[in-house]
């Protein structure tokens, strides 16, 4: 995936070009492209993590069809709430803002960094794709246990990249969880 900061920087308009040369006004453009670049960059995420999520739904319907009493039914459920919530979290995560009296001030490199941790999720998002090619397969299989260990395979990696996501406010702030 590009870096969507350079994206943002290239497709500046007027406005914001006018904006980098006042002074006092440079910093303030700066830090809200790179917020914007992160944005856009969780929802970049989160459209993927969706399109995994489409994938195991329609895998969950096909079994229903196939195999209605599958014990895998309602973990594939579990995970398909999982995919959901941390859906959500990547769209409403917190952008970087620190108003003028702010508790913890969000500096470039902070930013930076934040944008940078955003963007190594996509190697979990990749974990995650890997686990769910087996899902299909193990569906038309009907081998209830093998499917069951596909899904607990998506579940993990799902919960693997939650975690990682609600790491990154303690990555920029030093807080930790």
């Amino acid at each position: 995936m590009p870096d969507i900061r350079d994206r943002v920087e290239d497709d500046r308009g007027l406005l914001k070009k006018i904006q980098m040369v006042i002074p006092g006004f440079r910093g303030y453009r700066i830090r809200e492209d790179l917020r914007d670049s992160d944005r856009m960059l969780r929802a970049e995420l989160a459209k993927r993590l969706w399109l995994q999520r489409s994938q195991l739904e329609d895998a969950r319907r096909a079994l229903v069809r196939e195999n209605p009493m599958s014990k895998a039914l309602e973990e594939m459920g579990g995970v398909v709430n999982a995919m959901k919530r941390v859906e959500g979290e990547m769209l409403h995560a917190e952008v970087g803002y620190s108003g003028i009296s702010a508790d913890i001030k969000i500096k470039d490199d902070e930013l930076n960094l934040l944008y940078e941790y955003d963007a190594s999720m996509i190697e979990s998002l990749n974990f995650i794709d890997d686990a769910l090619i087996k899902v299909p397969e193990m569906v038309r299989s009907g081998d209830d246990a093998d499917l069951r260990d596909a899904v607990e395979t998506v579940r993990t990696r799902v919960d693997g990249l939650e975690s990682r996501f609600k790491r990154r406010k303690a990555a920029i702030t030093g807080t930790g969880l």
